[in-house]
Order: structure tokens, then C-alpha cells, then sequence
């Protein structure tokens, strides 16, 4: 089984993968904080998800693209690492 991405990870991932500097602490108490307020644009959001499903070998498919908040994205790609794992 895949150990869950955390906000961490998902700040490590958006400076990583964007540039993006991100308090995870602050992602994950504001959960109606959108992508958008934290500089995060779809093609970001694309990397992203490309190297999670390179470093878990589990296909996450198109649906994280509809995610619109950090809250949503890990629940989603949590739930698609548990049903590959």
C-alpha cells in the first residue's frame, strides 16, 4: 500500500514542479483556498500529477485536472493510490 500524499509533499511537489513557494500548514487549513490563489495554473497541476504516477507507478488519470482546491486534489489521487496499490 501507498502511503498517503500529504500537504507537504503536495508543497514540495508545487515548488518542485512550478516554482511555487507554499506553506503546507496553510494549504491545509484553508480549505477553500483554490489553486489559483497559491499560483498554481492547469499545466502545474499536470506536472504534478505526472510525478506522482512516475513515483507510484499507478495511473491517476484525467480527473485531478477538476480539482480546484489542494483539499480535493489529495483526497482524489489518496483514493486512486489506495485502489492501485
Amino acid at each position: 500500500m501507498n502511503n498517503p500524499v500529504t500537504f507537504e509533499d503536495l508543497a514540495a511537489l508545487m515548488k518542485g514542479r512550478a516554482g511555487l513557494a507554499v506553506d503546507p500548514w496553510e494549504m491545509e487549513h484553508q480549505p477553500e483556498a483554490a489553486f489559483a490563489d497559491y499560483g498554481l495554473d492547469s499545466l502545474g497541476l499536470l506536472g504534478i500529477v505526472s510525478e506522482l504516477e512516475n513515483r507510484y507507478a499507478v495511473a491517476i488519470g484525467n480527473d485531478p485536472e477538476t480539482c480546484r482546491t489542494p483539499h480535493e486534489f489529495l483526497e482524489l489521487v489518496n483514493a486512486q493510490l489506495t485502489l492501485g496499490a
